[in-house]
């Protein structure tokens, strides 16, 4: 055995969403040997450690920066701090949606959590955060999706609106041919593509050109949500983030009224867009878009925000356990997988709040928190 101790964790292990139609979503124990989950007791097993409470698969991050700060790239000290923040919080499964650090290093330490790369952000020229992206035209957009399909680790990031200079608001970054030639090459390629999007109008063009998700998805109505599900396309609000937006505004305001005005209009239907968005369908999972000007360890907030939004309380688990980590391809709490769990004092279904507080933390069959 890689470890001396096996683990014994007993209590209620939330296998499933036990939405009544799944047999065996929730057990009663397992065990962790070798680093990895099995329900069988382990025969000849003396130095087992006992762990008691509510189990979850470790919680899903879908939209996270590590390596990035408010200035753009960290270093790797900074970047390891930011990581051990999500590990702590419970969150073991981050999609790094862009960043411009080299952080295939923690790949190689088994105590921090596992990353799903999107590479860099693919922004237009002057259309995005300093530091960020790569800043780019319409011609070479294909080009520089290719290069981070083949960089990431499946996905693609997209930057589809930012404010437009000569409109003073939000505005679509990329022409309707660019985006279809690329996202279709990223299909090629064997990744996903993603976009942030805050405005109305960069959404439907994206979809139809064939895009899988979209970032914060603010600009969502009651004529793109049908689009959204009809093609399922899924979105990550960032309900946490999209809280910033009236403070924002005022700092953008003396130079960009109306894209302060359009902010704080898309703030005040947060969480109308989100139930909506749930009402018809369309996958949601959760995201805090840590990194930048946003701390790290916010998933168990996140989760709160999405049933303040009226996404129910086993819903709005799924979108950051079982039903996130189905949609990056992940295993969960299953025969033979990796335990990388999360141990709460009470029942997370019957209050989400308590995903804040892990009583502890257990990463590749080891307590790490």
């Amino acid at each position: 055995m890689r470890d001396s101790a096996v683990l014994h964790i007993k209590g209620r292990v939330l296998v499933g969403p036990d939405t009544g139609d799944a047999a065996g979503d929730i057990r009663d124990e397992l065990w962790v040997v070798d680093g990895r989950i099995t329900f069988e007791r382990p025969a000849g097993a003396r130095d087992i450690r006992l762990i008691e409470g509510w189990v979850l698969p470790g919680l899903v991050d879908a939209h996270c920066h590590v390596g990035l700060d408010a200035h753009g790239a960290v270093d790797d000290s900074t970047s390891e701090k930011q990581a051990l923040t999500d590990r702590d919080a419970g969150a073991l499964l981050l999609r790094d949606a862009g960043s411009p650090a080299d952080t295939r290093w923690i790949d190689d330490r088994e105590d921090l959590p596992r990353i799903i790369r999107a590479g860099r952000h693919i922004a237009r020229t002057r259309r995005y955060i300093r530091n960020y992206a790569y800043e780019i035209e319409p011609e070479d957009l294909v080009a520089y999706v290719a290069a981070e399909a083949r960089r990431g680790d499946g996905w693609v990031k997209l930057v589809g609106d930012w404010i437009d200079r000569e409109t003073g608001d939000l505005g679509s970054c990329w022409p309707r041919g660019a985006v279809e030639a690329a996202i279709a090459e990223a299909h090629r390629l064997g990744a996903r593509v993603t976009a942030h999007c805050f405005a109305e109008e960069s959404l439907a063009p994206l979809v139809e050109a064939g895009i899988d998700c979209v970032e914060h998805a603010t600009g969502l109505t009651e004529e793109t949500i049908p689009l959204f599900a009809e093609r399922g396309v899924a979105i990550v609000p960032t309900l946490v983030t999209i809280a910033t937006f009236p403070r924002l505004a005022l700092g953008g305001e003396a130079r960009f009224p109306r894209w302060a005005d359009h902010m704080r209009r898309l703030h005040e239907r947060r969480y109308e867009t989100v139930r909506a968005a749930y009402d018809a369908g369309i996958p949601i999972y959760t995201g805090t878009d840590a990194g930048g000007g946003m701390a790290h360890g916010l998933v168990g907030q996140e989760v709160a925000e999405l049933v303040k939004a009226g996404i129910p309380a086993r819903d709005a688990l799924s979108a950051a356990t079982w039903g996130a980590r189905d949609w990056l391809g992940r295993p969960g709490l299953t025969e033979g997988a990796s335990a990388d769990l999360v141990v709460y004092d009470s029942d997370p279904r019957a209050d989400v709040r308590v995903l804040t507080t892990p009583r502890r933390v257990v990463l590749r069959g080891r307590v790490v928190g």
